[in-house]
């Protein structure tokens, strides 16, 4: 598919984000609640670690496959599965009541996960010009953080209340019923792309593609994709923990204090994304870094409840600005027939980093302070946005296209 028409453009963009609304409904509520219902099952902290890694683990082998089929078989096929892949990933979650069916659900997850999202990247990709390409991104994080807001009033209520499902004999409790609702979006979701999403590949490619030039943008941004997410997720695993600690609040006032940062999320960064289309990538990443370092070095200091509220609201309102044109960079470095594997690439590199980060950030939580993983974080963060100032060169944003949606 070349040049898609105005109208084109936009049927697919909003079939990306109705249906990425439904899939993500379990997103945000999923880290929270597998840990619990696995104590629930008996698991021990090892084994509740085996449940995260599995789904690390399949993405890291599965995207850099992905990325090549989607390039040699195309996109609709592998966003089809990805849909698919959810749905039962979610049915399997419902009604795992041993310690290893959630291992294989995790890792079911990280197959739909891969084919899901690199996916939906190349298609963006395939769609868009420089023009607009960080405003459809950020479209996508809209939709996504949407449906992930829903999802968690969804999960919380159901485990909240009595509410249970009798099917002869077989007693449905909250946990089941709210991984059954989402299993019921990810099959709406599904549906959607079954029906709507047409193939977006260039007609273009050839049987062999091209191979990625590894230019000197292409490299520096893999790296410091690598390095930025070894550092956030240096402080993920710590961040509820230390902040308990810190504000003496309960996890329940503390997800209360992240509600406006997810608010920003699901309203800002397509127009956000648009400073990126009109000013470049490059300025949007760099600010993003830096006031995302700001945010590290404070957050040590705080406290009060209003003033996290406040924080990770600046950091959402910048990283929603950052992130999108970071995206949009990948395609912008690639050509067509390279675009699969480009996302496969990058996200491998994020992957690597975050399952890097939280042995690093632990260690230096219980061996010197625990402020000491957030102030490295902000360190490394600035030191890579000084790296993206002094070295990075990026395309200009190419002229808009008359009627461009």
């Amino acid at each position: 598919m070349q040049n898609p028409s105005p109208h084109s453009e936009s049927r697919i963009i909003k079939t990306i984000e109705s249906s990425f609304f439904y899939l993500s409904l379990p997103f945000f509520i999923m880290g929270l609640l597998l840990p619990i219902y696995g104590r629930e099952l008996g698991a021990s902290a090892l084994e509740i670690g085996v449940i995260f890694s599995a789904f690390s683990v399949m993405t890291i082998l599965m995207r850099p496959l992905v990325g090549w089929a989607l390039d040699r078989f195309g996109r609709r096929l592998f966003y089809v599965i990805g849909m698919l892949g959810y749905a039962l990933t979610m049915l399997a979650f419902a009604f795992s009541d041993r310690v290893w069916g959630m291992v294989a659900a995790r890792l079911l997850q990280g197959v739909a996960s891969a084919c899901a999202w690199l996916s939906v990247s190349a298609i963006i990709a395939d769609i868009t010009g420089q023009e607009n390409r960080a405003r459809y991104f950020g479209r996508l994080a809209q939709a996504s953080s949407r449906g992930s807001i829903l999802g968690a009033f969804i999960g919380f209520t159901l485990l909240d209340s009595d509410v249970s499902l009798d099917l002869q004999g077989i007693v449905l409790g909250g946990w089941q019923l709210s991984f059954l609702a989402f299993t019921a979006g990810a099959l709406i979701a599904f549906g959607i792309a079954l029906r709507n999403m047409p193939e977006t590949r260039p007609a273009s490619i050839q049987t062999r593609s091209s191979p990625i030039h590894w230019s000197r943008a292409w490299t520096l941004l893999m790296l410091v994709t690598l390095v930025t997410a070894a550092a956030w997720t240096m402080t993920s695993p710590i961040l509820i923990l230390f902040l308990q600690e810190r504000l003496h609040a309960g996890v329940d006032v503390i997800g209360w204090a992240f509600l406006p940062s997810g608010i920003i999320w699901s309203v800002l960064p397509a127009q956000l994304g648009r400073l990126a289309d009109r000013f470049g990538r490059k300025p949007l990443m760099i600010l993003g870094l830096v006031v995302s370092a700001a945010t590290m070095l404070i957050l040590p200091s705080l406290t009060s409840i209003l003033g996290l509220a406040l924080l990770w609201a600046v950091l959402a309102l910048c990283f929603a600005a950052g992130d999108p044109a970071e995206q949009a960079l990948v395609a912008d470095l690639t050509s067509g027939d390279q675009r699969g594997r480009a996302y496969g690439l990058y996200v491998m590199a994020s992957d690597i980093g975050a399952a890097l980060g939280p042995l690093g950030g632990g260690w230096l939580y219980d061996a010197y302070d625990p402020s000491v993983p957030f102030l490295a974080n902000g360190v490394i963060l600035l030191l890579c946005a000084l790296v993206l100032l002094l070295f990075l060169q990026v395309p200009k944003p190419a002229p808009a296209r008359e009627g461009a949606g």
